[in-house]
């Protein structure tokens, strides 16, 4: 009996060691101030098959630990970006999301900042920012109350300031006037 208990053990800790963890970069969605970071973190801290290693919120970009076997079973390599952006959605009451990385070069992006009133909470960034980031050809978005700005790193090839005055006009987002 313990000789098989001993063999069963030995088993248990080949399979655990076996799942080879890598680490991957991603760019994250939903991140459109500082301190939401602190919130993908809370979020993220109950999958224990993923593992953030780092938040760069400069870049909307982040180093994540996991086994894809062990996170997403039986998931194509073509699928667990999908099925990652599922978990994080559902983690995160669809606040935060996953995507591939960009693929314009850094250069060839164009920042845009347009002052905004009215956003008096979290909830309303959040609201603001999804507005203009679901905009192709918008990279990288920020929305903060505190400073009644949004920005946004976007492909002028792909789309303008017009474009997402527009779209953040739609949400209910009020411009504010330029002196």
């Amino acid at each position: 009996m313990f000789a098989r208990l001993a063999l069963g053990s030995c088993l248990l800790c080949v399979s655990l060691t076996s799942a080879r963890a890598e680490t991957f970069k991603h760019r994250i969605t939903g991140l459109f101030a500082p301190d939401r970071e602190a919130d993908l973190r809370e979020a993220l801290s109950d999958i224990p098959t993923i593992k953030i290693i780092r938040i760069d919120f400069a870049t909307a970009e982040g180093t994540f630990e996991y086994d894809p076997k062990q996170a997403f079973p039986g998931a194509k390599p073509q699928q667990i970006l999908e099925r990652f952006d599922s978990l994080v959605k559902n983690a995160t009451h669809h606040t935060f999301g996953i995507k591939p990385l960009s693929q314009t070069p850094p250069e060839k992006l164009t920042p845009i900042e347009i002052a905004v009133v009215g956003l008096d909470c979290k909830a309303c960034s959040l609201g603001a920012y999804e507005a203009i980031f679901k905009i192709d050809g918008v990279e990288r978005a920020t929305a903060s109350f505190r400073e009644g700005r949004v920005t946004a790193l976007i492909d002028p090839a792909r789309t303008n300031r017009a474009a997402l005055e527009t779209a953040l006009v739609n949400r209910g987002v009020t411009l504010k006037k330029s002196r």
